[in-house]
C-alpha cells in the first residue's frame, strides 16, 4: 500500500514557464480535501487548470499504474464529482519552499491574493522566507505575507524552519518534516556567498514511512560548502524499507560542462552522489543496530566535516552492487531545450536515459523514473 500521493503540477526547471517545480502531496490514507502540502510552487493554479482540462478526474483516482505513476484514465467517481483547480488549491494547508528562486515560487506569489480557505503557512529556511517576503513589498507585488501570527489579514503566514532540527515540524495530523540544508552553488556576482536550498524529509507519523524531496542542489565535489553527504547520512538508515523514494533534480544532460552547471546536477554528478548514498547505506548496515528507523536525526549528521570512520569502512564496487535495490529515484527539474524541438526527444528523456545507463554501470540497483507534469505518483 502506498503512503503518499503526489500530483505533479510542474516538474521542469525552466525556461518553459508553464512547467515549473510544483507538487501537491497528501497521505494516501486521507482525502485531498482533508489537507494538502504543496512542495514548491513554481507553477500554480493556471497549470493545474490546464492539467485538469485533459484529465478532469486526476484527483478522483485512476485505474492503471506504471512505476507507481498513474496515467490519465477513467475515474471511479462520477463526472459531477470532479474538482476545480481553485478548489484543490483551497485545500492546501502549507507550502514547503526549498528556496526562493522564481521557478520555485512564482505560482505562490501570483495566486496569493486569490486562494480561498484558511490562511496558508509558508515553511522554509529563514533566508528563503526573507527572500519571499521581499517580493511582497507593495511594489513588485502587494504585501500579502507576514511573519506575525496575529496578522490575519495577510494571506500567507511565513513560518521559518530550523536548519538543523532534532525534532520534526508537524504539518498535518499524520505528516511531519525534517529540514536538511543544501548548497545551490554561489552567487555569480559574489562567489564567496553560497546560495542556500533545502531537502525535505517527509515522515508519515503512523507508519514511520518517509519520502525525501530535494530542492536545487550542486554536487559536493564542486561545492565550496558541501552538504549532500549529510543528507545521505540521514537517509541511509531508512533505505529502502522506510524510505523507498527520493525526488532529486538533474537539470542538465551529460554534455554540460562543470563550469556552466550553475549549482545544479548533471547525470554523472547525480550518479556520483548516489554512490555516496550507497556507501552510506553500506556503512550503516555494518554498524550495530540501535533502532535507527525510529530515532530522531542526530545533529552530528548535519556536520559533513567529520567522516573519519568512513576511511576505515570504504566499500568496494562489489560491496555496493544492488545495495539501492528497492529505492526509486524520481528525476525532477530537467531544463527544457528549445533548439530544434521538432526533431528532438524531450530533454527529460535524454537525461533519464543517461542516468539509467550510469546507474546500471555502477550496479547500484536503484530504479530511475522521470517525473512528468500532470502525473499522479504513489509512494
Amino acid at each position: 500500500m502506498p503512503t503518499f500521493d503526489i500530483v505533479v503540477v510542474g516538474s521542469g526547471g525552466g525556461p518553459d514557464e508553464s512547467d515549473l517545480s510544483a507538487y501537491l502531496l497528501k497521505p494516501s490514507d486521507t482525502e485531498w480535501w482533508d489537507g494538502i502540502i504543496a512542495l514548491d510552487a513554481g507553477s500554480g493554479v493556471g497549470a493545474l487548470n490546464r492539467i485538469l482540462q485533459h484529465n478532469p478526474f486526476l484527483f478522483n483516482g485512476s485505474t492503471t499504474t506504471t512505476n507507481n505513476v498513474d496515467s490519465p484514465t477513467n475515474s471511479t467517481l462520477a463526472p459531477h464529482a470532479t474538482l476545480t483547480a481553485l478548489r484543490i488549491y483551497s485545500y492546501i494547508k502549507s507550502f514547503l519552499i526549498t528556496h526562493a528562486h522564481l521557478d520555485h515560487i512564482t505560482g505562490l506569489v501570483l495566486s496569493a491574493g486569490s486562494l480561498s480557505g484558511a490562511r496558508k503557512r509558508v515553511y522554509g529556511l529563514k533566508d528563503t522566507l526573507d527572500s519571499i517576503a521581499s517580493v511582497f513589498n507593495d511594489r513588485l507585488w502587494p504585501n500579502l505575507a507576514s511573519y506575525k501570527q496575529q496578522d490575519h489579514d495577510y494571506k500567507l503566514l511565513l513560518s521559518p524552519l530550523p536548519s538543523m532540527p532534532t525534532e520534526p515540524t508537524q504539518l498535518l495530523p499524520t505528516l511531519s518534516v525534517y529540514t536538511l540544508p543544501l548548497s545551490h552553488g554561489v552567487s555569480p556576482h559574489d562567489p564567496i556567498q553560497p546560495v542556500s536550498s533545502t531537502a525535505f524529509l517527509l515522515q508519515h507519523i503512523p507508519t514511520q514511512q518517509h519520502l525525501l524531496f530535494f530542492g536545487d542542489v550542486e554536487p559536493d565535489s564542486l561545492s565550496r560548502t558541501p552538504s549532500t553527504r549529510a543528507v545521505w547520512s540521514r537517509a541511509a538508515p531508512l533505505i529502502p524499507h522506510a524510505l523507498p523514494a527520493v525526488f532529486i533534480e538533474c537539470s542538465w544532460p551529460e554534455e554540460r560542462q562543470d563550469e556552466t552547471l550553475y549549482g545544479h546536477l548533471s547525470p554523472r554528478h547525480l550518479v556520483d552522489e548516489l554512490v555516496v548514498l550507497a556507501t552510506e547505506v553500506y556503512m550503516c548496515r555494518r554498524r550495530p543496530k540501535q533502532g535507527q528507523l525510529h530515532n530522531p536525526p542526530n545533529p552530528s549528521l548535519f556536520n559533513s566535516g567529520d567522516h573519519g570512520e568512513h576511511e576505515n569502512m570504504m566499500p568496494t564496487p562489489i560491496d555496493l552492487h544492488g545495495i539501492l535495490k528497492g529505492l526509486t529515484i524520481y528525476i525532477t527539474h530537467c531544463k527544457t531545450e528549445f533548439v530544434n524541438v521538432g526533431s528532438q526527444r524531450p530533454m527529460r528523456d535524454v537525461i533519464v536515459e543517461q542516468i539509467r545507463r550510469l546507474v546500471r554501470g555502477r550496479g547500484l540497483g536503484a530504479a530511475v523514473v522521470p517525473v512528468t507534469q500532470g502525473s499522479l505518483i504513489h509512494v
